[in-house]
């Protein structure tokens, strides 16, 4: 039996917090459109947010992958509320785990970036799989 690699895998996550409540997105495209727009990718249900608030753009560097928020569409339009990221106000920025961004009043999102191992399993019909009981565990009905 051949043992199977384990494997490394890396998630990147926006949770977004709006008029439509809590949602988690799983990003996986390498670009993103955000805003109350029906054109957009993630919507973001305020009438305070633009219709294309910002851009999510996936980097990739020798050191790791990473996403880049940018206020406004890909054209250079700025959005109306701008972007706040930690309590500052920036026009683009390159987001970490834990970072919040604000669009707008109650409209906010997390960036988490999560990173695990998947370790393989046992085939069920592994022969040399062995369960032990302790005799403690069974539960023995008398006879009246």
């Amino acid at each position: 039996m051949t043992a199977k690699p384990v494997k490394h895998r890396e998630e990147y996550i926006l949770i977004v917090t709006d008029g439509k409540g809590h949602r988690e997105i799983h990003l996986e495209k390498n670009t993103y459109s955000l805003g109350r727009g029906a054109q957009c990718d993630i919507l973001l249900q305020s009438q305070f947010v633009s219709r294309h608030h910002a851009t999510l753009v996936k980097r990739q560097e020798e050191d790791g992958n990473y996403y880049r928020i940018i206020d406004g569409d890909s054209e250079g339009k700025t959005s109306v509320n701008g972007l706040l990221i930690n309590g500052k106000k920036v026009r683009f920025h390159d987001l970490k785990h834990g970072d919040k961004v604000i669009f707008g009043p109650q409209v906010e999102a997390v960036y988490e970036y999560r990173e695990y191992d998947v370790f393989p399993t046992i085939p069920p019909d592994d022969p040399y799989d062995i369960t032990l009981i302790d005799p403690a565990m069974i539960d023995i009905e008398e006879e009246p």
